[in-house]
């Protein structure tokens, strides 16, 4: 499957390929150029079915990618307690649908403007232009995951709004050409994940709530 923000892209490279080598031969060049692109959006725009796996209080990944912090957070702009904070750094190489992390209701989407620093570092986190999305679960409790911009990728998709009922893995929305993806967990939540982890959106148990 192919996430529909991509066809644009692909649909342009193709056509761009297409009109240059046929109509231009001296363009043949150029036109591969475009035949090139068109296949990276096609793969870049890729958007497999995921399964979350069972379990209560399960807490997947919210994107593909690796980890690249995972530990204590202060309180701060998404909690107003300490809790914890995994990061997920997207390549362009990798998936770039994100799912969400539990199944329940989503009680704010906040969005804040920033920079668009390298996306692996930590000051992105705070810095960087982003979209936080926070989710009630049944029991009462909230995860929050953040879209965050990188230096490249320069548009955040969401397509979740306040009061949507969400469940666990589903398509919730993408950030374009390399980025990064925050999970905020309550202090008494479980850490599956460690610095240098490669994870899977929608199917990695990431946390766990008691």
């Amino acid at each position: 499957m192919i996430a529909p923000e991509g066809w644009p892209f692909i649909l342009g490279g193709a056509a761009f390929s297409a009109v240059a080598g046929l109509l231009w031969p001296r363009w043949l060049p150029i036109a591969a150029l475009g035949l090139l692109f068109t296949l990276f959006c096609l793969w870049f725009f890729r958007n497999p079915d995921r399964t979350p796996p069972e379990g209560r209080g399960i807490v997947v990944s919210p994107a593909d990618g690796r980890i690249v912090y995972s530990g204590d957070a202060p309180a701060g702009r998404y909690a107003a307690e300490a809790g914890k904070k995994i990061s997920i750094f997207m390549s362009p190489l990798d998936v770039h649908v994100n799912r969400a992390p539990v199944s329940g209701r989503v009680a704010s989407v906040a969005y804040h403007k920033g920079r668009f620093h390298v996306a692996s570092v930590d000051k992105a986190s705070l810095s960087n232009e982003q979209n936080g999305v926070t989710i009630a679960t049944g029991d009462g409790r909230k995860v929050t995951y953040v879209q965050i911009a990188g230096m490249i990728a320069r548009r955040i998709v969401c397509d979740v709004k306040g009061g949507d009922e969400v469940r666990q893995g589903q398509r919730v929305g993408m950030i374009r050409f390399g980025s990064r993806v925050d999970v905020y967990l309550p202090a008494d939540a479980r850490l599956r994940v460690s610095i240098g982890d490669r994870v899977r959106a929608g199917e990695t148990v990431v946390g766990l709530l008691p």
